[in-house]
């Protein structure tokens, strides 16, 4: 399972404000993780989606796409991919999991 974590910033949307496309973004989202092939959770500066290797990165094109749907001339998506494939149930939970029973 591939955990990856990623940013879009609209870019020429003529506001400062944000919220709007993060909103959009976040419907599609949901209604990927609806399918059950994606687990995300939304942070404050971006987003983490959980699941097989090359369904989270369709969502994350899915996703890029959004401001471009809604009128941004440009977009600028970072991406951060944890593949590990030496163990078997590595999760979010899993993670967070792990460093809570070491504190």
């Amino acid at each position: 399972m591939a955990i990856a974590e990623f940013t879009v910033v609209p870019i020429g949307t003529g506001s400062t404000s944000l919220s709007s496309y993060v909103a959009a973004m976040h419907r599609v989202l949901e209604a990927e993780q609806a399918k059950g092939l994606v687990r995300f959770e939304l942070t404050a500066m971006s987003t983490i989606v959980e699941g097989p290797l090359d369904e989270v990165l369709a969502v994350v094109r899915r996703v890029h796409e959004v401001p471009f749907e809604q009128g941004a001339g440009r977009v600028s998506t970072s991406i951060k991919i944890d593949d590990r494939r030496d163990k078997p149930g590595v999760s979010i939970r899993q993670k967070l999991q792990s460093v809570q029973e070491k504190l």
